[in-house]
């Protein structure tokens, strides 16, 4: 366990069940981190029968930590601004910013040539754009607090190396690796770190987004979600996919004073998948 007693941190894309938010901001407040959890929905997945960012807020206040729910656009600043004063006023500041808000698979996932620009501009916007305001609004805060702090973005592997198909979410995940070198330098003078996660394929509710679009249409839904982890796994030289807790572990660390000295680095979390 780490020392991260009395920090606070802003997660985005919480909302989910088995989301990879949901499990960071729960490690984070089992190391003694107040959590602010923030979606574009109270409940982004309507058809679950999991509540979303309530469930978790009452979740983390269990565990005995101070927790806010807040719906935030990550893609329009004045959310952004208002979503980060709010969580600011209420818990008295950020230390901890974790970028995991990301766009669903949809009609993104076809070749260059069949990609509609709108498609593009979403996957963009979301995962790319929302890093930036995000990033920006908890930097001018941690900076005038002159107390230092952590940003960590949930890149990808496919940030890493390009893939078929996946042209406009390859692009964002790219630009976060690039916008995060140059945020741990421009950052580095006022103690505050900046790295990113990059996670292979993991068992979440966007795996069947992934899958509705990518498999055969014939094939029923669950059975095309289980193929698609089912043979990812198989390609994993560990044999099993990262979890939630896998890359909860990873932040946890770098939010701690362990990983005072590591800034600017993309980490791959993938059971050996990508080595390099």
């Amino acid at each position: 366990m780490y020392n991260l007693e009395g920090k606070v941190a802003l997660v985005t894309g919480a909302g989910g069940e088995h989301g990879i938010g949901r499990g960071i901001a729960l490690r984070l407040a089992q190391e003694g981190v107040d959590v602010v959890v923030a979606d574009i929905a109270e409940k982004p997945y309507a058809e679950a029968a999991w509540s979303g960012l309530p469930a978790l807020q009452e979740e983390i206040e269990k565990l005995g930590r101070r927790s806010l729910a807040l719906t935030c656009d990550v893609t329009d600043s004045d959310s952004v601004e208002g979503s980060m004063q709010f969580a600011t006023e209420t818990l008295g500041r950020i230390d901890i910013l974790v970028n995991n808000a990301g766009a669903r698979a949809g009609g993104d996932r076809v070749p260059v040539v069949d990609l509609p620009e709108v498609e593009w501009d979403r996957v963009l916007d979301v995962n790319l754009k929302g890093t930036f305001l995000c990033s920006r609004a908890a930097a001018r805060h941690m900076v005038e607090r002159g107390e230092g702090g952590r940003i960590i973005s949930i890149s990808s592997v496919s940030g890493l190396r390009g893939v078929a198909r996946f042209a406009a979410y390859c692009s964002s995940k790219f630009g976060i690796i690039g916008f995060t070198q140059a945020l741990a330098l421009e950052l580095a003078a006022h103690g505050i770190t900046v790295n990113a996660i990059c996670p292979g394929l993991v068992a979440t509710e966007r795996v069947g987004h992934m899958a509705s679009v990518l498999s055969d249409p014939k094939l029923p839904l669950d059975e095309a979600t289980d193929e698609l982890l089912s043979s990812a796994a198989a390609r994993t030289p560990s044999g099993r996919l990262a979890s939630p807790e896998d890359l909860a572990r990873t932040v946890a660390f770098l939010a701690s004073d362990e990983a005072d000295l590591l800034t600017g680095l993309s980490v791959p979390v993938t059971g050996g998948a990508f080595i390099g």
